[in-house]
């Protein structure tokens, strides 16, 4: 019998004629096995000897043709065949003992070839056909001859091989499968039981394990992955000796990886928009409900996500430039991470202030950038080049700077930002001195409309913020002298070109230089940020207030639109060590300029 699978929802009935759809659950494409009318092996019809008419001048002449169709294997075919020629012969001469012998022989034939048929019924279905008819015949030519009963009892057991076998390539094609008990798997399982090695029976598991794959690939392609290996449980349980389930999950895993794979893009395409952050967590939902625990495309997208949420497009630590509409790029910048700190001096802090408290934890739930250095000569010079801007150190033409002389810093005449710490003419990498906190948040508005980002002074929050860097020491290193390189601060192994040393300086340390070094000469702090604690003091967008009651709850600053007196953070060249502490903090005339102050910016993400 030929079992086809997948053809059609509908079988034939044993008369040929096509019966109803076949029934399967919900979600499940059901195999059909469908079995024609001309190929039905059980039952088959109860088999009638052709007419044969004996007289008594025919009777040699048919025992002749007897002998032949025997030699010729010709039994049971047609009026011309051996059986129903003897069986008439038999009638008209009962005592025949020659026709006895041929009839004999002729059960001898029918019966051995049975045998083969039955034989052969595991492996070639259409033999069960043959052996049925067999029987059939048998049951007619001699029912009570012990050879045929012997063989109808073993073709009964074929009987019911054939009929397990109808039972369950009907449940196949209802789509009862049986993966949990019963059904078509159960059937296909007595058939081997009775006869084993059946090759129907081993098509109908294979066709019930592909039923089950089909419902788990079914079940993948509607995104339920885990229902999808359940299905693929059940299939791999009929045929566990195969490789099929297991070629069938690495599809349906491969499936999955490229199904995960493409809402990732999705939404790492969403992060690309400004708006996009609430798109992007609808796809690691649905990412997560299919996913493996740890997937990596699930981590990469949720950090993504995180990140946008606090940095936009950037990462912590990361280091960029912004081009400019009047051509080249701004300054180098750092990406402060997001997070938590308690600002301020608590009681007790040695040279702490009451200006420096109450303390009070600042969260910034989103990132910044920060310039890496303070602002250079060059950088600023670009800024009055191509707006005309005269600093207030140009117009009123002077400045205070460092005298090598007494050591005092004194006001000098024809001082501005193109000068160093003494006067000299700076150099390009040196940080602006000779600015005020206006001129420093006009640079950012110039660079803010240059990049058409957010540029702006650091908040007082910001800057103490990016300073410690995670440390709550008094100093942004811990206690004591800083370390070896940690910065440009006043350090008793300092000595100015004419040999002078500090009075008030830390111990034991030198950075071998006397005024401004050059930007970025010296290691960066934990975030990427160089000499926020030393080099120069830095304006901040803040106004001066004398202590932090009343101050903003968040990071933003502290401004009162008129204030004439701003706030200088961070140590500098020539501070003294108490100046160079995390919470120091200063405040001085807006319109202040000298050898010891200067700014970077910061741009909002």
């Amino acid at each position: 019998m030929a079992l086809v699978l997948a053809l059609a929802g509908c079988e034939r009935a044993q008369d040929g004629t096509r019966a109803g759809p076949a029934q399967a659950p919900a979600g499940a494409r059901a195999p059909s096995v469908t079995i024609s009318g001309d190929q039905a092996i059980w039952p088959v019809p109860a088999w009638q000897p052709a007419p044969v008419a004996v007289d008594g001048t025919n009777a040699r002449e048919l025992r002749r043709q007897a002998r032949a169709a025997l030699r010729e294997g010709r039994l049971y075919e047609d009026a011309e065949a051996a059986l129903p020629i003897l069986l008439a012969l038999r009638r008209q001469a009962p005592e025949d003992e020659a026709v006895a012998a041929l009839f004999d022989d002729a059960l001898d034939a029918l019966l051995a070839r049975g045998e083969d048929a039955l034989a052969a019924a595991a492996s070639t279905p259409d033999a069960a056909h043959t052996a049925f008819e067999i029987a059939a015949v048998a049951r007619v030519v001699a029912p009570s001859d012990p050879r045929v009963i012997a063989f109808l009892r073993r073709t009964d057991r074929a009987e019911e091989v054939e009929r397990v076998l109808r039972e369950g390539e009907r449940a196949l094609a209802d789509g009862r499968i049986g993966e949990t008990g019963g059904g078509a798997v159960a059937a296909f399982r007595r058939a081997l039981a009775l006869r084993a090695g059946d090759v129907r029976a081993q098509q109908g598991l294979a066709a019930a394990e592909s039923a089950l794959i089909r419902r788990a690939e079914r079940a993948a392609a509607e995104g339920d992955f885990d229902r999808a290996e359940v299905w693929l449980g059940h299939a791999e349980k009929i045929r566990p000796e195969m490789s099929t389930v297991a070629d069938a999950r690495r599809r349906i895993a491969l499936q999955r990886a490229v199904r995960i794979g493409q809402l990732r893009d999705r939404g790492l395409f969403a992060l690309a928009r400004e708006d996009g952050i609430d798109e992007a967590r609808r796809y690691l939902e649905q990412i997560l409900r299919i996913a493996p625990a740890a997937d990596s495309a699930a981590v990469e997208l949720r950090e993504r996500i995180e990140l946008a949420t606090h940095y936009g497009l950037f990462r912590p630590g990361q280091a960029f430039t912004d081009a400019m509409s009047s051509g080249g790029r701004g300054p180098t910048m750092v990406v402060i991470p997001h997070g938590a700190f308690r600002m301020g001096a608590p009681a007790g802090e040695v040279h702490s202030t009451d200006a420096e408290r109450p303390t009070r934890t600042i969260r910034f739930d989103r990132g910044i950038a920060m310039s890496r250095t303070e602002i250079t000569v060059a950088e600023f010079r670009r800024f009055v080049q191509a707006t005309g801007h005269r600093p207030r150190s140009t117009r009123r033409g002077f400045s205070t700077v460092y005298d090598e002389r007494t050591g005092n810093f004194v006001r000098r005449g024809g001082v501005d930002w193109r000068h160093d710490y003494a006067g000299r003419i700076a150099r390009d990498d040196d940080p602006v001195l000779h600015v005020s906190a206006k001129d420093a948040s006009a640079y950012a508005e110039w660079l803010a409309a240059q990049t058409g980002e957010r540029y702006r002074l650091p908040s007082e929050a910001e800057f103490e913020y990016a300073l410690r860097a995670g440390a709550t020491a008094p100093w942004p290193w811990g206690r004591g002298s800083p370390p070896p390189r940690a910065g440009n601060f006043t350090g008793a192994l300092d000595v100015s070109p004419s040999g002078r040393r500090w009075t008030n300086a830390f111990a034991g340390y030198g950075d071998g230089a006397w005024g401004p070094a050059r930007v970025g000469s010296y290691r960066p702090n934990g975030f990427g940020v160089h000499d926020l604690a030393g080099n120069v003091s830095e304006w901040v967008a803040d106004c001066w207030h004398r202590s932090y009651r009343r101050a903003p709850r968040g990071g933003a600053a502290w401004f009162n639109p008129g204030c004439r007196t701003r706030v200088v953070r961070g140590g500098s060249w020539a501070s003294a060590p108490a100046e160079t502490r995390s919470a120091w903090r200063q405040g001085l005339d807006a319109d202040t300029t000298g050898a010891r102050i200067g700014f970077r910016v910061v741009r909002d993400l």
